[in-house]
């Protein structure tokens, strides 16, 4: 399959397993398990090796399709050291993993005996937290990498090579486009171009983004015309493996709150292009949107979101998003609702709402069709020169 080999190539340099048993062959040598975390904070509160089919997001044998190891003849198996019996037994989301053993009890103060319910992945339980219980529900993360979800019962992949991974919903599955990079970003800006801010900041003993909203809001939409391609890391799929970051339209007129404003602008239109990839896969629009994460947070950042849509942006009602979605999966373990179903439309509603502003949709659709669509293509020819030249990206 036409790029196939470089995403197993990427695979295996990525694997933790391979770096461990290239780097510290005698670890590895010694190494009886081989768990994620998750699977190892589980066998420190029971004792067993076991673990959630929905934790297993990670360089490892999995069959993402079927929410289990993969088979024997899998092309993964042969790309990493690792053997069957070295990984956990996995249980599906809301299932009873075990009961917290004395030993955990008298380490952490968890009660002894204590229930403990199979959970997922923090993102995937960030997407039913935040009330994304359809697939016409686009759930957006501004987190260190921001993100475009939806749930799904279908196995579909609107980046090649990158599976969507199971849900913490049994049966359905996150079907997700990523920006890496995405609002870190912001903490990029704020170190390298902001000091002027956290010195305001730390003398009114204030946050620095609160200075920076004040930047975004008294910079008008469009930012003047400068326009943000936000690869400041690129992917291996997508965009592609020799993207760049892009920041075009400078004039005499730009100043700094130009350049955060196209930031969060930029990260809004990446965002919407794997909407429109996902909806391509799915078939079914997205009408509403839910945004959680750090980003989520910042007024200026939702109703650019909405803007730049064109539709509803709505923040959870509760910020900890992923909390909430892991205390769902233990709600319908703990027999506290009947089903997934009666677990979400009891714990999980929508907050505040920002509706889009027609005149700035109106201004954000044409440089979205018109200007950051042809960016990419038009800028990929440089890209794989300056990394023919400099050698980065690696």
């Amino acid at each position: 399959m036409v790029g196939a080999s470089e995403t197993v190539r990427f695979f295996q340099q990525e694997a933790e397993a391979n770096w461990l048993s290239t780097y510290e062959p005698e670890t590895w040598k010694n190494t009886h398990k081989y768990l994620l975390l998750s699977g190892y904070l589980t066998f420190r509160l029971l004792g067993k090796y076991l673990d959630s089919t929905a934790c297993q997001v990670a360089y490892i044998p999995f069959d993402y399709k079927k929410s289990r190891w993969a088979p024997s003849w899998d092309w993964k198996w042969k790309a990493l050291p690792v053997t069957l019996d070295m990984l956990p037994e996995l249980k599906p989301p809301g299932d009873l993993l075990g009961e917290i053993t004395r030993e955990a009890a008298l380490a952490t103060g968890i009660p002894e005996g204590l229930p403990m319910i199979s959970g997922a992945a923090d993102k995937a339980c960030e997407v039913i937290g935040s009330g994304g219980t359809d697939p016409s529900v686009g759930c957006v993360s501004y987190g260190t990498t921001a993100t475009i979800n939806i749930l799904h019962d279908r196995f579909i992949s609107p980046v090649p090579f990158l599976p969507p991974y199971p849900a913490p919903v049994p049966g359905k599955y996150c079907v997700e486009v990523q920006i890496f990079r995405g609002y870190w970003m912001v903490s990029w800006f704020k170190d390298e171009f902001a000091c002027q801010e956290r010195l305001e900041a730390s003398e009114k003993g204030l946050e620095a983004e609160a200075l920076l909203e004040r930047l975004v809001s008294e910079t008008p939409a469009g930012s003047m015309g400068l326009v943000l391609q936000p690869y400041w890391t690129p992917g291996i799929r997508f965009p592609g493996p020799e993207g760049k970051g892009a920041i075009i339209g400078f004039g005499d007129v730009h100043h700094r709150g130009h350049v955060y404003r196209a930031i969060l602008e930029g990260l809004a239109y990446a965002l919407r292009e794997g909407k429109e990839r996902i909806e391509k896969k799915s078939r079914i629009p997205v009408t509403r949107l839910v945004v959680s994460g750090g980003g989520s947070q910042s007024r200026c950042a939702m109703q650019i979101t909405a803007d730049v849509f064109g539709l509803p942006a709505a923040r959870p009602h509760l910020y900890e998003t992923a909390g909430l979605g892991a205390a769902v999966d233990c709600a319908v373990g703990l027999g506290l609702h009947k089903s997934f179903d009666a677990a979400l439309t009891a714990m999980c509603r929508a907050g505040d709402v920002f509706e889009p502003d027609l005149k700035n949709h109106a201004l954000y659709e044409e440089m979205y069709n018109e200007v950051y669509l042809k960016m990419y293509r038009g800028l990929k020819p440089l890209y794989k020169k300056i990394r023919e030249i400099t050698g980065y990206p690696g």
